[in-house]
This record gives C-alpha cells, structure tokens and sequence, in this order.
C-alpha cells in the first residue's frame, strides 16, 4: 500500500481498511509504518498524575470524577520539586517524553496554573518532551504553554461524535475539537486518539478515526486506548476490549494518519509480550512505562526494557521527530 497523507477521508473508504482480514490489515500497515518511520524505534513516555481525583467533569470511564465512588483519593497539586524528581527517574528509566495530567475541566488563570507553567519550564530544561493534559484550554492559556518549553498536549477525542454524548454529558465535542485547534494556533504539538470498549460500535471507531485523519494537520501522537474498566464507574462492568479489536484500530489508524506516531497506550498491561509485539507490526511506535497512567496500572520500564532487548527495539531519542509532513 502506497503511503500517502491526506486530510479527506470519508467513512467508506475507512471502512474498507478496518474491515481487512486482520492479517492482511496487519500487513498493510507495517508497509505503511516502515515508509513513514524508523520499525525499530519506539517513543518511550512516561504519564505523571500531578494533581488527581475531584474533577468535575462525568466522563463515564474515568475513577477521578469526583461524583463517583471509586479508589481513587483526592490529592492536590504536586510540588515543582517532586515532580522534577519523577522527570528524572523516568529519563533514567528510558523515557523521553514525560506528561503531566491534572484531573481539571479546564485550565484556570491562577496560581495552579502558573506551578504548571514553572513545572513545564524545569522538565524541558532536563532535555525531554514535555506534554501535558490539563483539560479544556483557551488560546491564550496554549500561548502561556507554549512560551514555557511545552512540546505536545494531550486532549483525546475519546470516541465519534454520534457516540459522544453517552460517554460525557458535561462538555460538548465542539470543546474538544476548539481546544485542540487552540493548542495548534500556540503552535504546540497534537496528542490525541481515544477509547475503544466503551460500548460503541465500529462506525464509531471508524468516525472517531475520521474526525482525527480529516484534522487540518493530523495529531503528532494518536493513543488508542483500550477501556480498563473502574468498579465505581459507569462503566465499571464492562468486558476488557479482545486483543484483536485493539491490533485493528492501530492497524487503521497508521493507515489513514501514516506520519503521525500511534501511541499502545491504556490496556497494555494486559497483552502479552506477544501480542504487543503484533501492535508494533500493526504500526504502533509509542508506548507509555512507568507503573502507572494517571491512576491505571501499567508495565514497569525494567519489564518494557527486557521485551525491548528481546524483539530487538530501541528507545527513541527526544526530540527525533521523523514527522515532516501531517
């Protein structure tokens, strides 16, 4: 398959890669990957909740909105100094990208704000990419972002627009979508992908993909998350997403958005060495270590090293982007 970028993909035509016999998909897509990207490589992030739990919003897969009842304690924003002590045992265990969530709606101009920006500045000058996911941003607040060091934000469109409203009641897609046009004005790099095994079906996956691949400039980093359900969640009792709906969502994604890296990101824990192995295949050259996203168990760097040695992988270096042309 011939690589090409391009911004007018319409719902057949992705329906048509999805709906591939998973092997030729599979196929397919590591042509695609090894013309647009280095096969050996794999980006290396680490995820830092930085201030957790009492979010206002109602996302339905999400154990830190504070209205429901889950294990997840309230805790306030951490200290500049811890947080560049995490930066540091993540650049040592590999990483080169270290991101900052904060279980907020949406950035306030404050003296939280202002920690973040000081946080920002002190992991960038530690020579790593620095992202952040803080929730609803405006232009202004991005410029702050971006004036500070900040390489990438994250602000996942989480699923299509038609299945977005059973998922989250308490913003509308449009917010989605003018954050992320808000980050690209600052000139920040894109980071957005979404959930599969929240009970949607493949058109929504397939228009979840299309909205992302029509984007004026596709998102550096797309993560396809698999749902790890949260008891306390509504959807706590959901069944774990089957490996093979997860190759082929990667798979189509590297097809439709082939310079953009494709982030294995929630459910990793889960796959055997194996398995993650054919996502790589598929075209997945990002991966979050560390023992947790946000409040998610997730596989060790020590873990992620040794299957790195054995399917002969390397780390990526910061600030390699190999992407010319989204």
């Amino acid at each position: 398959m011939i690589s090409i970028v391009r911004h007018n993909w319409n719902r057949e035509e992705i329906q048509e890669i999805y709906q591939m016999p998973l092997l030729e998909l599979i196929i397919e897509a590591g042509s695609v990957h090894k013309q647009n990207h280095k096969t050996g490589e794999v980006q290396i992030s680490s995820l830092l909740s930085i201030k957790t739990g009492g979010c206002s919003e109602d996302c339905s897969y999400c154990p830190q909105a504070a209205r429901y009842h889950t294990d997840v304690e309230v805790q306030p924003l951490m200290k500049t100094e811890d947080v560049v002590m995490a930066a540091e045992m993540a650049k040592a265990g590999g990483a080169s990208r270290f991101c900052m969530g904060a279980a907020w709606r949406e950035v306030r101009d404050n003296r939280d704000f202002d920690r973040v920006i000081d946080m920002v500045k002190a992991v960038t000058a530690m020579d790593m990419e620095v992202c952040c996911t803080l929730g609803m941003i405006t232009e202004q607040q991005a410029k702050k972002l971006a004036d500070a060091g900040l390489y990438a934000y994250n602000h996942n469109l989480d699923t299509s627009e038609e299945h977005y409203e059973h998922i989250i009641s308490t913003r509308k897609y449009e917010d989605r979508l003018d954050t992320l046009s808000n980050v690209r004005k600052a000139g920040i790099t894109v980071c957005s992908g979404g959930i599969i095994g929240m009970g949607e079906t493949d058109e929504d996956r397939i228009g979840m993909l299309q909205t992302l691949a029509n984007l004026p400039q596709h998102p550096e980093s797309v993560p396809i998350n698999a749902l790890v359900p949260v008891k306390g969640t509504p959807l706590g009792d959901r069944k774990r997403v089957p490996f093979y709906e997860l190759v082929r969502m990667i798979a189509t994604a590297r097809i439709v958005m082939p310079a953009s890296a494709v982030r294995l990101s929630a459910g990793r824990l889960e796959l055997s060495m194996a398995e993650q192995a054919l996502c790589f295949l598929a075209g997945a050259n990002s991966i979050f270590a560390g023992d947790k996203l946000l409040t998610t168990p997730n596989p060790e760097f020590n873990e992620d090293m040794q299957m790195f040695s054995i399917l002969g992988l390397k780390p990526k270096a910061a600030f390699s982007n190999t992407l010319e042309k989204v």
